[in-house]
């Protein structure tokens, strides 16, 4: 049986009944999947990810060590090598990707929903298959001769693909990387960019070698001669890990190996990896991408899907984590009903009856279901965002809306699965604890969706700095608009009008919370005070996470209006049960959340930065 256990209804809840996908799916950019073919491609996916080799090779490739040989080869698990093949056999690597490159034109969202059942059926799987995604990237922005020798072949070719960025001395801190690219050669006739020689160690890359993939293209951040400092003088390469002749074949290894494995907590079966760039005597050959010098906006085409990716993985994991829980709960029974505790003959009952066994699943249930709306509304917004690419303004405007919420969809849902999921190990009590069950591994497997692909604090300092001071608060102030709509638009005899007015009190605290932290900001710009941006900094993390839970709000009252609708019309079709629970999720975040949201404002309020006084012998 599988230790996967997919929510395939409340996504398609939110696809359909939340969003209104059918509407738009099947017309536009994606003319090539309508509302029907997306069903059917979830629900085949679906099976594929809980039925198959995918689920079956989870705890063999946290078990069985990855294997690196002298020459930099390295061999996963037999299952783990199964299952990626199946996947590339059965053509889900093509289904994000735009129909010219032979994908299945299907819609973000769509992607996002296909990301969340492959990453609940195995993370550490959903980990290597993202050869397609680099070489659409390389199709985006390479030369025509890079296209066709390394974009195309990587997706037709299923090969592997990595983002190369950090350095042993320069993890968060990209704009340090000392990496050297040395130019030996201009654009040829064949188009395939500038010729460069890599010479530097690059760490913690994922994924970068498994017998499944014939070749590996790595996209390499490294500083040519005389550039200038920080991010601005990266540039980004193109670097194979077999050489490529113009009729396709592959050729002799490139100066580029794997020269280390990491000895990791969790994610064992996926190769997180030092790289080797020039430094055993072979050149480490590198080809300009698009042959401009324009590096870091050309990897952010990569990191902004890699962290959308993680925020999903995080979410999936917690999601079946807590469906893992519900199933124990209703099945192990131990102690009486805490009404009759003192009665020794009492009836033992379904720990499912005692109240903080109720309290630890309802936690975990709306939280799993909130990030989960907060991920499919990023994936609608990057709809829309496709929907109107022929109007320059409002595309630019989507664009700006999915930058505001990739640092929630991110930093929350890494930190508040991680968080939780030990709430479903506290479910399973000391047997959570064992390899009995899943969840153990489902918790080690989760911690690193908090470091990578920036951390919680850069996220944050992201959203701060970057998505609201950049362009004045605009956008943040209309998606506080649509907060605000819902807020007030309660009927007379308003069901939910305690969650609403809960809501609202949330949105006013975020509010003056984010004022708090502007105006430290500013007034660190007086020389005089530039300690004051301590102020904002200690305090910008709990600002993520109190938008992000008045989004979650938001979107989750939404749902319990709809579903509040088919409860009273009594047309639930068999999904009383269904509609009842989303009721239930949005009742109790909202009225549990809200008072953490003020608290962190308070704190805010008060902050007079005295942590940053304190010497470091201290601490």
């Amino acid at each position: 049986m599988s230790h996967y256990k997919s929510n395939l209804r409340d996504i398609e809840f939110n696809l359909y009944e939340v969003f209104g996908a059918e509407d738009y799916f099947g017309t536009g950019p994606f003319a090539a999947v309508d509302a029907d073919q997306a069903r059917m491609l979830l629900g085949e996916l679906d099976r594929f990810t809980r039925n198959s080799i995918w689920a079956e090779s989870f705890v063999p490739a946290d078990r069985t060590p990855l294997e690196l040989s002298p020459e930099g080869d390295i061999t996963i698990p037999e299952e783990l090598d199964q299952a990626l093949r199946a996947f590339y056999e059965a053509g889900w690597h093509l289904l994000p990707l735009p129909t010219h490159l032979g994908g299945f034109g299907a819609p973000p969202s769509i992607r996002w929903a296909a990301s969340e059942l492959l990453s609940g059926g195995h993370a550490t799987a959903m980990l290597w298959p993202i050869g397609a995604l680099m070489g659409a990237i390389i199709d985006q922005v390479g030369t025509e001769g890079q296209k066709a020798r390394f974009g195309r072949p990587m997706i037709e070719r299923c090969w592997g693909g990595t983002m190369v960025l950090t350095e042993p001395d320069a993890g968060s801190d990209v704009g340090a990387g000392v990496t050297r690219a040395v130019r030996v050669e201009d654009n040829g006739d064949d188009d395939l960019g500038a010729v460069y020689h890599l010479e530097g160690i690059k760490r913690f890359i994922t994924s970068a070698d498994a017998q499944t993939h014939e070749n590996t293209v790595h996209l390499v951040l490294a500083r040519p001669e005389h550039a200038g400092p920080g991010t601005k003088g990266l540039s980004l390469f193109i670097v194979p890990k077999l050489h490529v002749d113009a009729e396709g074949d592959l050729g002799e290894r490139n100066g580029v190996r794997v020269s280390n494995l990491e000895k990791k907590m969790g994610i064992k079966g996926s190769a997180t990896c030092e790289l080797s760039l020039g430094q055993d005597g072979t050149p480490c050959v590198g080809y300009l991408v698009g042959d401009v010098h324009d590096g870091i906006r050309q990897m952010f085409l990569v990191i902004e899907y890699a962290r959308m990716m993680v925020g999903t993985k995080a979410m999936a994991t917690l999601s079946t984590g807590y469906l893992n829980a519900l199933d124990y709960a209703k099945v192990r029974v131990q102690g009486a009903d805490l009404t009759r505790s003192t009665d020794k003959r009492a009836p033992k009952v379904e720990i499912i009856q005692h109240p903080d066994v109720r309290r630890l699943l309802i936690e975990q249930k709306a939280h799993a279901e909130g990030m989960r709306a907060l991920v499919m509304y990023t994936g609608w917004v990057q709809d829309q965002a496709q929907l109107h690419g022929e109007d320059a303004e409002e595309h630019a405007r989507w664009i700006a809306r999915e930058d505001l919420l990739l640092p929630l969809v991110k930093g929350y849902c890494s930190e508040k699965a991680y968080e939780l999921l030990a709430l479903s190990l506290q479910t399973f009590g000391g047997s959570g604890f064992t390899q009995d069950y899943p969840v153990e591994q489902y918790l080690r497997d989760a911690k690193i969706d908090t470091l990578y692909e920036g951390t919680t604090a850069i996220q944050a300092l992201d959203l701060l700095f970057r998505k609201i001071v950049r362009d004045q608060g605009a956008t943040l102030t209309w998606l506080a608009d649509q907060v605000r709509e819902l807020v007030k638009a309660g009927r007379d005899d308003d069901p939910f009008a305690r969650e609403r007015q809960a809501l609202g009190q949330a949105l006013e605290d975020v509010s003056q919370h984010l004022g708090i932290l502007v105006g430290h900001a500013m007034a660190s710009m007086d020389e005089t005070k530039r300690a004051e941006i301590y102020k904002a900094g200690l305090n910008s993390t709990e600002f993520l996470y109190s938008l992000a839970e008045v989004v979650i709000g938001w979107l989750l009252l939404r749902q319990a209006e709809i579903a509040q609708d088919q409860l009273d019309a009594a047309v639930t079709n068999g999904d009383g049960d269904f509609y009842t629970g989303k009721v239930a999720s949005a009742r109790w975040f909202l009225r549990t959340v809200p008072p953490k949201v003020a608290l962190r404002r308070q704190k805010a309020q008060v902050e007079d930065g005295w942590l940053m006084e304190v010497p470091e012998s201290a601490f």
